[in-house]
């Protein structure tokens, strides 16, 4: 009997390590949305990194290459997943893919035309990750709503 009670100890130990520690992500296509934020995942586009998209109104303007290196304005909002909006207003000219806003916001303007407005669903991955920022919790997915307005 001694000697199951002393490999008892060893057996937890073995059985934290394998448990995940790690904090949950949840999943775009499981996750519940406010519906003030009218999110259709099924009219929306899913790229291969995981961001949701869906144009509101397409613009008639100049368009934003796929590829780096545009110069965009744009105005946004966005909101938690329970409808809490972080932030709003206008975002100065940044250049895409030099890292100078979040991935999934760089990613999410790309393709779009001047005076569109567009919905980009972020997964944490491309927004702020497990360790969130200000009152944006660790783990979050974010929406927001786009208006390109120029691009120079």
């Amino acid at each position: 009997m001694r000697r199951r009670l002393a490999l008892l100890p060893l057996l937890l130990l073995a059985v934290a390590a394998c448990a995940d520690s790690s904090p949950f992500v949840p999943n775009i296509e499981t996750t519940s949305f406010a519906p003030s934020l009218n999110v259709n995942l099924a009219a929306s586009t899913k790229t291969a990194s995981g961001l949701y998209y869906r144009d509101i109104t397409v613009g008639a303007g100049a368009l934003v290459p796929a590829a780096s290196g545009a110069s965009v304005t744009t105005t946004y909002a966005g909101y938690l997943r329970n409808g809490t909006q972080f932030d709003a207003g206008n975002l100065p000219a940044f250049t895409t893919g030099t890292g100078a806003v979040i991935d999934g916001y760089d990613e999410g303007v790309r393709g779009m035309r001047v005076g569109g407005q567009r919905q980009l669903i972020i997964p944490p991955a491309l927004g702020y990750g497990s360790s969130g920022s200000g009152s944006i919790p660790g783990n979050s997915i974010l929406v927001f709503v786009i208006t390109l307005t120029a691009t120079n």
